[in-house]
Parts: structure tokens; sequence; C-alpha cells
């Protein structure tokens, strides 16, 4: 009790010897935090201050690598305080912010590819009609649905779980996630049945749509020009790749989820660990290889020419 108020505290169980590791854990940590940042602040100010990158394509780059470090910024900051505490606790209420941005980040990610999906269905398979649909409104409209929709959504899951009973305060995890449910007495089925339709809203309506999107886009690519087909694979195989990388990644956390109680401490941790510090890295990496235009100003921006 503080000040007359209840606080509910819930203990962070997933830490591993913290007693003895911490400063190797803060390390770790802080140093791939400032990797994330680093590198994913790096394209976007490229793309922020060259003209020729301010195309749609580019503009939803730089928004996925922005939504990256938000959604870093969920898990790491409070991650590095728990490795120099004491105890590795949280409130009820922080818990459940936290878990409603981690997911609602992750939507955005997927409406984001989704995005980029359309963007280059529209350039390789309506390239004449490319600058009217694809316009600064349209980008404006697709950047604020890929946000809202998702932190709107979870906002409700967020909301269903604040009065809910706690028979348990121990959260198996370093951060909240779906494990925040196991914590509750009861799951009502108006809650499951909104979890699924969120599901299906933010992950896998836009992942059929993507599928979609890129197999119209092979059937016109190879049925073009050998230019045209260079162009498709130039552009749609990275987004590709992120989309896989990102769906193993969420299919990775829900398992972990369900079957955490089967899973030793140790190995629980390590997957977590590869889950919140893979992805964030992974994406500048792979738009600063695989897009030609953003690979060349970084070569320009590393390389300066030499003076004569």
């Amino acid at each position: 009790m503080d000040e007359g108020f209840n606080v509910t505290y819930i203990i962070l169980g997933g830490h591993v010897e913290v007693d003895k590791y911490r400063f190797l854990y803060f390390v770790i940590i802080l140093t791939v935090y400032f990797l994330i940042i680093s590198c994913n602040s790096t394209i976007v100010c490229l793309i922020w201050t060259h003209q020729n990158l301010h195309h749609p394509m580019y503009i939803f780059i730089a928004a996925l690598l922005i939504n990256s470090v938000l959604w870093s910024t969920v898990i790491y900051p409070k991650l590095l305080t728990d490795f120099l505490s004491e105890k590795q606790i949280i409130s009820y209420s922080a818990c459940l912010l936290q878990f409603h941005m981690f997911y609602s980040l992750g939507g955005s990610e997927f409406l984001l590819l989704a995005a980029m999906a359309y963007d280059r269905y529209v350039s390789i398979c309506k390239p004449l009609q490319y600058p009217t649909i694809m316009s600064k409104t349209t980008v404006s409209i697709l950047l604020i649905l890929a946000w809202t929709l998702p932190a709107s959504q979870v906002a409700v899951t967020a909301g269903l779980s604040a009065n809910k009973q706690l028979c348990s305060f121990t959260l198996r995890n370093i951060f909240c996630n779906n494990t925040l449910y196991k914590l509750q007495c009861v799951i009502s089925r108006a809650q499951i049945i909104h979890d699924m339709v969120i599901l299906l809203n933010v992950a896998l309506f836009p992942v059929l749509f993507i599928l979609f999107s890129y197999v119209h886009i092979l059937k016109i690519s190879y049925r073009s020009s050998r230019e045209v087909r260079k162009k498709a694979a130039q552009t749609c195989l990275p987004h590709l790749i992120v989309l896989i990388n990102f769906s193993c990644l969420c299919a990775f956390d829900v398992i972990t989820v369900q079957l955490d109680s089967d899973f030793p401490k140790t190995l629980q941790l390590i997957m977590t660990l590869q889950l919140i510090m893979y992805h964030p890295l992974f994406n500048p990496i792979i738009y600063g290889l695989k897009m030609k235009e953003i690979s060349k100003h970084l070569k320009r921006l590393f390389t300066p020419a030499k003076q004569s």
C-alpha cells in the first residue's frame, strides 16, 4: 500500500541469475539497444534528407524502422532497469501498458508491410496509375491506419484485463506479453473471441493480402520484360524476407507462451532475448543491403569520396 492506494505488483520471474550476471546482461542489452537506435535512425535520416528517396516505398520503410525503434523502446529501458534492481517487479497497470504497446506496435508491423505490398503491387502492375493512386493523401491514410487500428483494438483487450482478478503474481517472462493471461483466475469467452478478431485483423488478413499481392506481382513480372522482373526482385524480396522473419518470430512468441511451463527457465530466457533482439536489428540490415538506393547512400555516408 502506498499513500492510501493499493498497487498490485507483478514479479517478472523469467530472469536467470540476475545477481550473478546483472552487469553482463546490462552491457549486452544496452549495446544492442544502442545498435537498434543507431542502425534504424541512420536509414530513417537518409530517407528524410535525400530528395530521391521521398517516394511512398521509402516512406513506408522509414515508418517500419521507426516502428522497430518504438517496439524496442517498450521493452529495453524497463529491462535495463530490472538488471540493476534488487527486485524485478512491475506494477500491474504498467504491465498492461507494456502489453498494449508491445502487441499494438507488432500489429502495426504487419499493416505497414501490407501497405508496402500494396505500393509494390500498384507500382509494378499498374505503373501508369501509380502517381494517382499512391498520392500523399493515400500514403498518410495508410500510415495513420497502420498505427491506430492495432492500438485501438489491443486497448480493448488491455481494458478487459485491467479489472480481472489475479490468482498469481509471478510472470514467467522478462516483460509483459501473452503470459499475462496465465495470471488471471478466469479468461472469459468474450476476451478470447476479441483476441481472435484482433489476430485476424492485424496479422492474418494483412499476411493474406501481402501474399495475394505478391502472387499477382509474380504473375505480371513473369510475363514482362527482364527489366520488370529485376525491379520486382529488387524491391519485393526485402519486404518478403522481413515478413517471413517477423511472422516466424510472432509464431515463436505464441508457441513459447503456450508451452512456457514445459521450457527450462534458461532456454525460455534465451528464446525471449532472441525475439526482442533479432528483429529490430534485422530490418535495417536487410533494407540497407538489399535496397539499391539506400545502399548507395549508405556507402557514400561511410566511405566518403577522397579529397583530391
